[in-house]
């Protein structure tokens, strides 16, 4: 017998002598679920029991078990309970470990609390309204569930909640001690910490390739068709698909792909691979989705040309001739742009109906069937101007691999098709990548993150048409990013834009639990005659080695300004399109476009305010890619962060003024007249609620429910969440939180929120 297996036998020995000095007169079913639920106390579970069992009053649960997957109110019974009745124990549970706090300090989450009914038998699980049915032989299930809280949290939470459950008692077992021999041995738990730490103390190079203990499983698990791996920034998603190739590799005998749409993480990806694993080297092509369609469409002997100039030539000439019609609605050509290349050439759309009936997810610009017909004039001149000129464009490139795939497909398919950052690739792409790899068992691996759009536009992996329902993975646990580091990423808003890639709900970063302590952050806000200083000041004072470390910018315009300025202090540096994952002793330097899926230890940002932002709907739209694209520049750093703002936007003190001369009597002034800015809508800006300025302490996009009466700065504000508390104990409809911008409310419709709309709390958030 193994020692885990003795161990097990052990616990559930003592749990059932416990149960048996504690009460009298247990059924069966009590006492097999009990039993079983009693001997994980063991290992770091939390069990609450009534003191009167078996009960029948309806209007509590049985029990309570507390760990790492959030809080279960137990029902022990054969019988289905009604509605009222599941309504009662669901809300007494919540009535008791309300206010209770859980990850980062914020009160435990409603969504933590889950009731479950347990009856005797066999059986399938499932979800039967408000609660989770379960049998005897399927409890196990309980404790495979998603983890959201970590010991101490589990620990915090029982403690509180024994105190206000007095009708309950805490029940624990434990296994003896195992003698002289045992001392100095660390429980499991311990041992994947010591790993966590060991990992972050060895050579940084060694710590990209670090793959958590408990991740093992998803590396070797099998997948009957096409399948995905999603959570938040640092959760380990590119490592976990690493190891996974490498798992397949062993596997098989055919080719490997692993690819991407960012141009400079393959070469990084390919280093780290031939350090994971030397032996296989040569089975794997790492490569970026445009160049593998290249390379694929020279090997068929099929023409393409894509001439960058070119290509921007056939648009401004398009612009030229439709810039009357579609400037009003947005005076941005590279919104246009965008629209032609994310969605219609992005979404595959040929013709003006498959346009009229597109939904354009990711734009909030709204356009009615006029306004298409524009964009659509738009689209034609510039697919008239491209053949003209005899060159195709980036998606005319993906759709031309595509179609020679399907007419002949590869002699030597590949054994496995891995790809990450999908969220940023189009949907013509992710028809091409399903073409490529096919639907068998293990043959095609998606890693992404909506949050972790860079680009506009979005898309549900559905329209694409791959299957992978039943078959995806979402990882909560920030294990790159320290406490510090993390801490300072959830501070942004970043939309997601992309669904969770098969339909689930996603895990925002604000969600994700920190897997490191420590770590640094330091800040800057200063003007472009004080940035050389400050920059070349904090890259000679990292705390890390150089060449683990990079500089990411938003823009390419600083990106040059940067670089002038490193080089005139004699900084090596590296653009992260040359980038290959070797050290070479130089500053990575490049756009957050380029960062995409890198890890660093050291990271420097520099952040320019001066964006233009004028309100409308579409500055709405570039916020949110914004907010998306600093959370995945602050999320590459894993011990230290620099965050450097660049504002030009206050006045310059200007040469001192001569003095006018002296009058023997000044004349009076006279009281200026105070005329109210007319916005674009031919109205008072105070009155216009697309173009009205939030006042001082709102930001333009904040929260609220559907009926309530506040505007929130903050999603999780106290008072949102208390209001939702009574609205649900006084039977009430719970409304959802949701987002909005401060220019979209009707004026006198809502009023900021004195709580988190307030000059401490903006203090608090790093907004002044």
């Amino acid at each position: 017998m193994s020692r885990s297996e003795h161990s097990r036998r052990q616990l559930e020995a003592q749990a059932r002598k416990l149960l048996e000095r504690t009460f009298t007169g247990l059924d069966s079913l009590h006492r097999n679920v009990l039993t079983a639920l009693l001997s994980r106390t063991g290992t770091g579970w939390r069990l609450l029991v009534k003191t009167t069992l078996p009960s029948n009053d309806g209007r509590s649960a049985d029990a309570f078990l507390i760990g790492r997957t959030g809080v279960l109110a137990l029902l022990i019974t054969d019988g289905d309970p009604d509605d009222e009745m599941t309504r009662q124990v669901l809300r007494h549970a919540k009535e008791r470990f309300a206010g209770i706090p859980g990850p980062q300090g914020r009160a435990l989450a409603e969504s933590a609390i889950h009731l479950v009914v347990i009856g005797s038998g066999s059986g399938r699980a499932r979800q039967d309204g408000v609660y989770w049915r379960l049998t005897e032989s399927g409890l196990d299930r309980v404790f495979r569930r998603d983890a959201h809280l970590n010991q101490r949290l589990v620990a915090l939470i029982a403690e509180q909640a024994e105190r206000r459950l007095r009708d309950y008692r805490p029940l624990t077992v434990q296994l003896p001690d195992r003698g002289p021999e045992a001392a100095g041995l660390l429980d499991a738990t311990e041992l994947i910490e010591d790993q966590l730490g060991a990992a972050q103390r060895r050579p940084f190079d060694s710590w990209l390739t670090f793959l958590h203990p408990r991740q093992n499983a998803i590396v070797k698990r099998d997948y009957a068709g096409p399948a995905r791996i999603s959570g938040p920034a640092g959760t380990g998603k590119t490592v976990v698909a690493l190891h996974r190739l490498r798992h397949l590799a062993r596997l098989s005998t055919g080719p490997l792909l692993f690819t991407t749409y960012v141009h400079s993480l393959p070469s990084v990806i390919k280093t780290a691979f031939d350090r994971l694993a030397p032996e296989l080297e040569g089975r794997a092509e790492f490569t970026n989705l445009h160049a593998w369609v290249r390379r694929f469409l020279a090997e068929r002997n099929v023409p393409v040309n894509v001439d960058r100039r070119k290509i921007d030539t056939a648009f401004s000439f398009a612009w030229m001739a439709y810039r009357e019609q579609l400037q009003i609605l947005e005076p941005s050509v590279d919104y246009w742009r965008t629209e032609l290349d994310r969605v219609i050439k992005g979404r595959g759309i040929s013709t003006l109906d498959g346009y009229l009936a597109a939904a354009r997810r990711g734009r909030i610009l709204r356009l009615n069937a006029s306004q298409k017909e524009h964009v659509w004039g738009l689209y034609e001149h510039y697919q008239r101007g491209l053949a003209d000129k005899g060159v195709h464009d980036y998606n005319d490139l993906i759709e031309l691999g595509r179609a020679e795939l399907v007419k002949r497909p590869l002699e030597t398919p590949y054994a496995a098709v891995v790809v990450d950052e999908v969220q940023d690739i189009p949907l013509c792409g992710l028809r091409l990548l399903r073409e490529l790899a096919g639907d068998g068992p293990n043959k095609l691996l998606l890693v992404g993150d909506g949050q972790q759009q860079v680009y506009p536009g979005g898309w549900r992996l559905s329209d694409a048409g791959i299957p992978v329902q039943g078959r995806g993975e979402i990882l909560k646990v920030n294990y790159r990013n320290r406490a510090e580091v993390l801490g300072f990423a959830q501070r942004f808003d970043a939309t997601n834009r992309v669904d969770d890639l098969d339909g689930a709900d996603g895990v925002a970063l604000r969600a994700a639990e920190s897997a490191s302590a420590g770590g640094t952050t330091a800040t800057w806000r200063g003007a472009s005659r004080d940035l050389p200083d400050a920059l070349v000041s904090a890259v000679r004072g990292l705390p890390v080695r150089r060449d683990h470390s990079a500089l990411i910018v938003f823009h390419h315009k600083d990106l040059s300004r940067c670089t002038e300025i490193l080089r005139a202090a004699n900084i090596p540096t590296l653009a992260l399109e040359n980038y290959t994952g070797e050290a070479d002793g130089k500053l990575k330097i490049g756009t957050v476009h380029r960062a995409k899926g890198l890890d660093f230890q050291a990271v420097l940002v520099l952040e320019n305010t001066l964006e233009g932002v004028t309100g409308s709907q579409a500055e709405e739209e570039r916020r949110e890619l914004r907010g998306r694209q600093h959370l995945v520049a602050a999320t590459r750093a894993r011990d230290f962060l620099w965050w450097g703002v660049l504002d030009d936007s206050a006045p310059v003190d200007s040469a001192p003024v001569k003095s006018a001369p002296v009058e023997s009597e000044p004349k009076p002034k006279e009281p200026e007249k105070v005329v109210e800015e007319v916005c674009v809508h031919d109205m008072p800006i105070s009155w216009c609620s697309l173009c009205r300025k939030p006042p001082p302490d709102v930001l333009p996009h904040g929260y609220r429910t559907g009926e309530g009466n506040s505007y929130h700065n903050d999603p999780d504000c106290t008072w949102l969440r208390r209001g939702q508390g009574r609205a649900h104990r006084q039977g009430k409809n719970v409304h959802d939180v949701t987002r909005l911008a401060w220019g979209s409310v009707t004026p006198g419709e809502l009023e900021p929120c004195e709580h988190c709309c307030s000059p401490q709390w903006m203090r608090r958030h790093g907004h002044r």
